[in-house]
C-alpha cells in the first residue's frame, strides 16, 4: 500500500504554514501518491484552487480541516481534532461548523468548534483524534489513561465507525512514548488507528522560512528561545 499524507497545512493556514498548492500536488504526483489531504488550520480557504490541481494531476484530493475545539475547562488551552469529508454532506457540515466557529465562538483570533455543535450531527465526516494536540493524546502524554479511554469512547460514538486515534512520528518529545499508549488504548477500545505526519514545509531547506512566519504570527522574534 502507499502512503497517503492526510495532515497538510498550506500557505492558505497563514500562521504555520508555507506549502503552495500547486507545489504540494506536484510533489504527491511525483511520489506517486494516489491522493492526497488538505486540512488547514480552521479553514477551507484553498478548497477549490487545491481540488482543481489536484484532479488535473491524476491525484484525488481529500478535503478537511485542522480544527479548534473549545475546551470549556480553560479557553486559552482548546484541543484540536482533524476532520476529513467522507461525503458531499459532509463537506456541508464542515462548512457550517468552521462558519460557526468564525461567526460566533472566536477566542484569541481562534475560531473554536463546540462539542454540542458536534453532538447535532456528523454525518459524512470522518474524525482524526489530533495526536498530542487532541484531548485523548493529552491524556495519554499525562499519563491519565482513564480519561483518555472515557474521552476516545465519547468521540467514538460521535463518530460511528469514522473515529481515528492518529498516530505520529514527529520527533517531538516522548513521541514514541505516546505512540505506544495510543496504540495500546486503541486495541483496549477497539479503535482503528491512522498514521499521519504533520507537513508545513515541503523541504527541509524550507524550515528556516517555516519557524520566520511562525515567529510573525506569534510576535516572536527568531533569536527567542521560545
Amino acid at each position: 500500500p502507499r502512503f497517503v499524507h492526510l495532515r497538510l497545512h498550506s500557505e492558505y493556514s497563514v500562521s504555520d504554514g508555507i506549502v503552495r498548492l500547486d507545489q504540494a500536488v506536484s510533489r504527491a504526483a511525483a511520489d506517486g501518491m494516489p491522493a492526497l489531504a488538505l486540512t488547514d488550520l480552521a479553514n477551507l480557504f484553498g478548497l477549490v484552487k487545491f481540488y482543481g490541481a489536484a484532479r488535473a494531476a491524476g491525484v484525488k484530493p481529500i478535503i478537511g480541516a485542522d480544527c479548534w475545539l473549545q475546551n470549556p475547562g480553560d479557553r486559552d488551552k482548546p484541543v484540536r481534532m482533524l476532520l476529513l469529508c467522507a461525503s458531499r454532506a459532509g463537506y456541508l457540515r464542515l462548512c457550517d461548523l468552521l462558519s460557526r466557529g468564525w461567526l460566533r465562538n472566536q477566542y484569541r483570533a481562534r475560531a473554536e468548534l463546540a462539542r454540542a455543535w458536534l453532538e447535532e450531527g456528523t454525518d459524512g465526516l470522518i474524525a482524526l483524534s489530533g495526536a498530542a494536540a487532541g484531548d485523548v493524546g493529552q491524556a495519554l502524554a499525562a499519563g491519565n489513561t482513564e480519561a483518555a479511554e472515557r474521552l476516545a469512547r465519547g468521540w467514538a460514538e460521535l463518530f460511528p465507525g469514522r473515529y481515528y486515534v492518529e498516530l505520529q512520528r514527529a520527533g517531538l518529545p516522548q513521541g514514541e512514548a505516546l505512540v505506544g499508549r495510543s496504540v495500546a488504548l486503541a486495541g483496549r477500545l477497539a479503535l482503528p488507528v491512522v498514521a499521519t505526519h504533520p507537513i508545513q514545509f515541503l523541504e527541509r531547506d524550507d524550515f528556516k522560512a517555516h519557524e520566520a512566519r511562525v515567529c510573525i504570527a506569534q510576535g516572536y522574534v527568531l533569536g527567542d528561545n521560545r
